[in-house]
């Protein structure tokens, strides 16, 4: 078992919803492959959007004090860095574009500041989703607005999971492949394991169906 630290956070705001069923079995997985999962719902945390105050243009630090201030060593300490969130209006929940936003000090430190990834090493990137329609394009926005989020807390997009076609509470239990999936999918990653191998996972130079 390999000792991978986690974190993950989850961006809906509703508990036991269909993502937060994802993000579980996808927390399970890992633990059981003997990860450390750090969890954080962003909806019991007070982060606010970035105001592009520039306030982190000289030091790489973000000066709003809310909830943020104790992620940032989160992601920095983290091995892979997960995020779960629904898809509402074709885009990722409010939260979870506020973490997003909130990487703005980090990038300023790797582009502006020329300081290197975090810790000087890369991290793998996971992204988790549910939609209610079934629409070709669901995922294609925020696919690109994880990835340079994950390049921004110096991680690479290693693999997503991405479920149409669940919208109420508790939908995604009767999905073909979902949680199994999810739970494959966190312990091969917290084994260093091949995602390519597992059905259904989206990663990089793979075609969405």
């Amino acid at each position: 078992m390999k000792n991978t630290s986690i974190v993950l956070f989850s961006g809906s705001p509703r508990k036991r919803g269909n993502t937060d069923m994802l993000a579980a079995s996808f927390m399970a997985g890992a633990e059981e492959a003997g990860a450390r999962v750090e969890h954080v719902r962003l909806y019991s945390r007070d982060i606010g959007p970035c105001l592009e105050c520039g306030g982190c243009d000289k030091t790489g630090q973000c000066v709003l004090e809310d909830d943020m201030a104790s992620v940032y060593p989160m992601i920095e300490q983290a091995d892979v860095i997960a995020v779960s969130s629904p898809i509402f209006f074709y885009n990722i929940t409010s939260r979870t574009q506020a973490l997003v936003e909130r990487s703005q000090a980090m990038w300023v430190r790797k582009y502006v500041l020329k300081q290197g990834d975090l810790a000087g090493r890369r991290r793998s990137g996971i992204f988790l989703s549910a939609g209610a329609t079934r629409g070709k394009l669901l995922f294609d926005g925020v696919i690109r607005v994880m990835r340079y989020f994950f390049d921004a807390v110096s991680s690479d997009l290693h693999a997503a999971l991405l479920i149409r076609g669940v919208e109420k509470r508790g939908d995604i239990k009767g999905h073909p492949f979902a949680l199994k999936r999810a739970r494959q999918l966190g312990n091969a990653v917290a084994l260093g394991g091949d995602v390519t191998a597992l059905d259904d996972v989206w990663y990089p130079g793979k075609k969405q169906e």
